[in-house]
């Protein structure tokens, strides 16, 4: 009984670590994560204008409606694939330029007329013609209109200084950010360099991550018994360890029933005695009370009556008989005794001590494997340092330190040339800005000395040397104006032209890729070549690579293999194959389970064993051996137990524990049993698959880490390595940065202003030929024939109103004939 107790306890073991509980985790952590360290590059993503960026936006409002279309991608397609033809057409180059083109027919006219109207001006002043004569005539409305042309001259002068303001803005900006320009290519080679550098250390850091990842291996398999074997033992504690307990507990309740049976026992030996003697002592007591009843005083009334109740009473004095007919329980104890004759207690302890032993067998077992996988693992490290070695990256990336050397050479040699012309520039700039500055002081002194110094009671030829030097100022605005307004315009128009087609055809559509897009029209840089790029690149015109992917994969900092698609020529996810390189490991591992092992190493042995005795064992002989004890003690429950609990207070403790360890103990016994048929049905079907399960969980673990680490790597190597941002933030730095905001932007401001200011000049000095007039001293005026003919308006207020000379001797020109005069 005790070899069949201790097997099937056994195999419940076995059975119930397959029958519940959760699974170990088999799968690699999701945080454990790698990154590549974060590269720091120097130059900014985006370049900002600051404050001065509002009036950049005000010229490009400007050339928004001046040039409205958008960017002519089929146009510019044709005229780039008609360049070497005869044949262009220009109809709808005309058609998009429209704008700039009506422009510059304004500018010409501008150009052309502007010193034809100057020498005729000239040539009519010089003739005391076109306001030349130094006489005034009077007017009614002459002070209005001063005040008129006054105004009109100084709003315009302030439009004319707003728009020089912008030619010195622009002219400095030009200045100062091409001083830039040599510490803005410098930070960009460096972080083209740190491209260079950095990539090789990249590389290095992958397969420095194998080792991480072999080391994490190394430990669950150093650590088998607790990771697999932990597992298994995991999954048995909450259905093995009840089920101990209850044996546990019975063994319990059977000692605690032969404690009593016990007691029981020694207490009825014990009555026995004591009712003998209690009858013995009775019997002797109830004789002398009968020979003393029989004195002859008992016959004597009154005591007759005492005696005869005494004699009644004599009955009560006999012994309980059923003291003595109380059976023993020593049978009973016997049967108690061969039920702990199987040590329930040892068989519990050995069932503990088999659930602790499996994480040591499964580590016994598995050592011969353990080293195999192991041996796999640094093999393939070597794989992937010999698979990183042939990328194509390290190729490519030699090569394009050739051209990062000799670009900044060709800048660094070149760049003293560029700051010499930009000196030009800024100085021709300071002229021009300074030259309007000149005219607009000159108009700005003539208001000035003209309002100050002019009297209103004076006449025309009594007025102010201040007043007079006003209009002289004037005078000399206007001459300058038509000295030098048409070699601005020329200069506004130039540089118009060439800024404005720059910022619509080049600057705007950058930003917006459209350029790119005109780029990557297949055979329009190359007849043979359907994508220019890849044709340039890998001698593969096929192979669809456009400049705007690439651009845009380099702007989004992506790997130089995914953004160039290296995959063509070198397929890392062929040579990374996962299920390649981990077709070792999982074959090592099937060893586990199918005992194919070097070494025979099979963990399914033992629980072949185990069901070979569950299957061969007869599980009926427990079973009625368990319900016979059982019955024993629940017989003396009823038998003994419950007619001593009716008859002896004495034997009541005793009772009680009886009555506490037997009830229930049959439904106890039926509840072990029954889940002792299923551990051993359990086991008999089950036990091959679940420990199949449970080891491709584990080798799942272990390959799990090389999965992750091999994705890492393709995905590392395809977006993280060697990152184009560089190339093109050194793009936007020489597109956008150098040519868009350091010399377009300012240029289109400086012909923006200076344009402004020389148009403006036109208006300007048609108000200051107008008020010059009220400012200088004439050398004739008005006379009147009588008093009464002048305006009494004119003869009250004394400023517009002009005398008779004859009235005061003063001799009038007017009246002299030319020939005289």
């Amino acid at each position: 009984m005790a070899l069949v107790l201790g097997s099937l306890l056994l195999l419940g073991l076995c059975g119930n670590s397959f029958s519940g509980g959760q699974p170990s985790s088999t799968d690699a952590p999701k945080a454990w994560n790698y990154e590549l360290p974060a590269t720091n590059y120097e130059t900014q993503d985006s370049h900002k204008a600051g404050p001065i960026g509002i009036l950049f936006e005000l010229v490009h409002i400007f050339l928004y409606v001046v040039q409205p279309r958008d960017f002519p991608e089929d146009t510019l397609r044709k005229f780039l694939q008609k360049a070497y033809e005869s044949k262009i057409d220009y109809d709808k180059i005309v058609y998009y330029e429209a704008g700039i083109i009506l422009c510059c027919v304004l500018g010409l006219l501008f150009i052309i007329l502007m010193p034809l109207v100057g020498y005729f001006f000239c040539m009519c002043r010089c003739c005391n013609k076109c306001g030349g004569e130094m006489h005034q005539r009077q007017k009614e409305n002459g002070p209005f209109l001063r005040k008129c042309f006054a105004i009109s001259l100084l709003v315009i002068c302030i439009i004319i200084s707003i728009g020089i303001f912008y030619g010195f803005v622009a002219n400095h900006q030009v200045r100062t950010r091409i001083k830039r320009s040599r510490k803005l290519a410098d930070s960009n080679f460096k972080d083209l360099r740190t491209l260079l550098n950095e990539t090789p250390e990249q590389i290095k850091y992958i397969l420095a991550q194998y080792n991480t990842t072999k080391d994490k291996a190394f430990t669950d398999l150093n650590s088998i018994n607790s990771v697999l074997g932990g597992g298994i033992l995991d999954r048995l504690r909450p259905n093995i360890i009840p089920v101990l307990d209850e044996i546990k507990s019975m063994a319990t309740a059977i000692k605690e029933t032969k404690e009593a049976l016990e007691n029981m026992n020694s207490t009825l030996k014990s009555l026995h005695q004591q009712s003998t003697q209690l009858s013995s002592s009775l019997t002797s007591v109830k004789t002398s009370l009968r020979s003393s009843l029989n004195d002859p005083l008992c016959l004597v009334h009154p005591s007759s009556e005492t005696c005869n109740s005494i004699r009644l009473s004599l009955s009560q004095l006999n012994s309980n008989p059923e003291l003595r007919q109380l059976p023993p329980v020593d049978a009973e104890l016997d049967n108690v005794n061969n039920v702990l004759r199987t040590d329930l207690d040892g068989l519990v302890q050995q069932g503990y001590q088999s659930l602790n032993d499996i994480p040591d067998r499964v580590q016994r077992q598995t050592t011969t494997v353990v080293a195999g996988i192991k041996r796999v693992l640094n093999s393939i490290g070597s794989d992937i340092d010999n698979v990183t070695q042939r990328l194509p990256i390290q190729d490519i990336l030699s090569a394009f330190s050739v051209y990062v050397n000799n670009t900044e050479s060709y800048i660094h040699r070149n760049l003293p040339t560029l700051e010499e012309y930009d000196s030009y520039w800024w100085l021709g700039g300071l002229v021009i800005c300074s030259l309007l500055t000149l005219i607009v002081i000159f108009y700005y002194l003539g208001l000035l000395c003209g309002v100050c110094g002019y009297d209103r009671h004076a006449t025309p030829t009594t007025r102010g040397c201040v007043s007079n030097t006003g209009g002289v100022f004037l005078m000399v605005g206007v001459g300058l104006s038509f000295l030098f307004c048409w070699i601005l315009m020329i200069i506004v128009v130039l540089t118009f032209v060439f800024g404005a087609n720059v910022e619509k055809l080049i600057c705007e559509p950058y930003t917006s890729k459209e350029l790119f897009r005109v780029l990557d029209t297949p055979y329009l840089l190359n007849e043979d070549w359907e994508y220019y790029l890849s044709g340039k690149l890998f001698n593969k015109s096929k192979m669809k690579l456009t400049f705007e992917q690439v651009y845009s994969d380099c702007k989004k900092n992506r790997g130089t293999y995914g953004t160039l698609h290296l995959q063509n020529s070198f397929n890392i996810s062929e040579h990374l194959n996962i299920n390649e390189h981990t077709g070792s490991i999982s074959s090592e591992l099937e060893s586990l389970k199918t005992g194919k092992s070097p070494a025979g190493v099979n963990l399914l042995s033992f629980a072949y064993d185990l069901e070979a005795k569950a299957n061969s064992l007869p599980p009926g002989n427990l079973r009625n051996s368990l319900k016979r004890d059982a019955q024993t003690i629940k017989t003396i429950h009823q038998q003994r137990v419950l007619p001593i609990e009716q008859s002896l207070s004495t034997l009541y403790q005793s009772v009680k524990i009886l009555q506490r360890t037997g009830n229930g103990l049959l439904e106890r016994v039926t509840r072990i049993l029954a889940s002792l048929d299923f551990a051993q049905n359990f086991i008999t079907n089950n036990t091959s698959s679940v420990i199949i399960e449970e080891t491709k969980k584990y080798g799942r673990t272990i390959i799990g880490y090389f999965e992750h680490y091999l994705q890492w790597i393709e995905f590392s190597i395809s977006e993280k390595v060697a990152s184009c941002k560089p190339v093109a933030t050194a793009l936007d730095t020489a597109v956008d940065v150098f040519l868009c905001s350091y010399i377009i932007d300012p240029l289109n401001l400086f012909w923006f202003g200076i344009g402004k200011a020389t148009v403006f000049l036109l208006p300007a000095l048609i108000f200051a030929v107008k008020l010059a007039k009220y400012y200088r001293r004439m050398d004739s005026e008005d006379v009147y024939d009588d008093v009464e003919t002048i305006p009494m308006k004119n003869m009250e207020n004394g400023n517009n109103g002009y005398h008779k000379d004859h009235v005061y001797g003063i001799h009038n020109p007017v009246m002299t004939s030319p020939s005289q005069h």
